[in-house]
């Protein structure tokens, strides 16, 4: 609270992700945060899945308190992707018209369920697998639609990435064990 007071000069902008984990006192030092700074060029963001939350989760209980204080609140609510959505992201990364990206698109869709991150990692190792790629003699990308179909993935995203990671080098592995101690300054 402290540093956003004193630095009257400079925007300071506070992110916070996966605030349906925050405990009872990390919540409580959000809202002493929010509730007694007078800092006009503050700005307080913070994620969470709110299907993780029931309704009496304290955030909630939180940003109420904050709003009736006289504190402005924007909730933005991020949905999954419909099969349109799916369909017009693969399409611009591929540079393909729509029409022809259909096929893999309704694939991707029932296998994520239109979740995003799980959507542009699917794509990813799509292509590092050869199971979506670039075709010299065709000059377009390609792909082997029952090979995609058939592929085995996770339900869960964080299964899918942990998968992933484990297909990593022992090395590589190690220094990502290492890295996750320092988190975003590494």
């Amino acid at each position: 609270v402290e540093v956003i007071s004193s630095s009257s000069s400079n925007p300071i902008v506070l992110f916070l992700d996966d605030l349906q984990w925050a405990d009872p006192a990390s919540i409580t030092v959000i809202h002493h945060l929010l509730v007694t700074s007078r800092f006009s060029r503050f700005l307080f963001i913070g994620s969470c899945r709110d299907e993780e939350m029931g309704q009496n989760h304290p955030i909630w209980n939180m940003i109420a308190s904050v709003q009736s204080l006289g504190a402005h609140a924007t909730t933005i609510k991020l949905q999954v992707f419909d099969k349109e959505t799916v369909n017009r992201a693969i399409s611009d990364m591929l540079s393909l018209s729509p029409r022809l990206t259909w096929p893999l698109s309704d694939i991707v869709y029932h296998k994520t369920k239109g979740n995003p991150m799980f959507f542009s990692r699917l794509m990813v190792s799509l292509s590092k697998e050869g199971l979506l790629n670039f075709s010299l003699s065709r000059r377009r990308w390609v792909w082997d639609e029952e090979k995609i179909q058939s592929r085995k993935i996770p339900d869960d995203v964080a299964i899918f990435l942990t998968n992933a990671i484990g297909q990593l080098s022992s090395e590589v592995q190690a220094a990502l064990c290492t890295l996750s101690c320092f988190g975003a300054s590494a």
